[in-house]
């Protein structure tokens, strides 16, 4: 521990002592984060693995986002009534690094249902979508927290976008692939647009960002 000070000193504080108080602060902040969402993970054992689709081959076409269904073990109606789109936080990455942070954090394995690249970084290509195992067995995601986090992660779909939204733009790629899994997912689950949530919106995060296109996206949510 830092030496305390005498409380004769009116010496101000080093600015290596604010940085070890800064830097707590923020350990102190991801540990609380990652306390409420093992809490709200309620799936089986430890899992890992998934399946990658490659990045988009007809953007316009469903054909090849209809393969997601195929790989869910049972869609049950009336099972997912929402989804919500994160950003990773980090620049570059993919499924691997995400899961190795999320199990970091106490969780059983990667907390959301999809994620998607962004093509820094060896793990993923430029719109390619991994579906993690939580969508292949229909469970619960470990993605939100807040005051109804419970609620979002027993109820709502997860998708990760790979990057930083407050510190960069995500990809074309990225937004294309976005929008045509939603536009599957809402179709087929009957998810209404008014459903369709970013994670801002249920929490206190800056996630996807400042820097995700929200205007557009959910305008083009509203016109389908």
């Amino acid at each position: 521990m830092p030496k305390l000070r005498s409380s004769k000193s009116t010496a101000a504080p080093s600015s290596g002592h604010r940085a070890k108080i800064v830097w707590l602060s923020l350990v102190a902040s991801m540990t609380c984060v990652g306390g409420l969402l093992v809490m709200m993970d309620r799936s089986p054992a430890p899992r890992a693995g998934g399946i990658s689709l490659t990045p988009l081959v007809a953007a316009g076409t469903t054909s090849s986002i209809d393969s997601i269904f195929d790989a869910a073990s049972t869609l049950k109606p009336g099972r997912w009534n929402s989804i919500v789109i994160h950003h990773s936080g980090q620049l570059a990455g993919g499924p691997i690094s995400l899961e190795t942070t999320h199990r970091a954090q106490g969780l059983k394995g990667l907390g959301h249902h999809f994620v998607i690249g962004n093509g820094r970084g060896s793990e993923m290509s430029d719109g390619e979508l991994h579906l993690g195992f939580r969508w292949i067995d229909q469970l619960p995601g470990a993605h939100a927290v807040g005051p109804k986090g419970d609620y979002y992660n027993q109820n709502a779909l997860s998708i990760c976008l790979v990057g930083d939204g407050n510190r960069q733009r995500f990809t074309k790629a990225q937004l294309a692939r976005l929008n045509q899994l939603v536009e599957a997912l809402r179709v087929k689950l009957a998810i209404p647009a008014d459903r369709v949530l970013l994670s801002s919106d249920i929490s206190s995060v800056k996630s996807p960002g400042t820097l995700f296109p929200e205007a557009q996206f959910k305008a083009r949510q509203l016109a389908r």
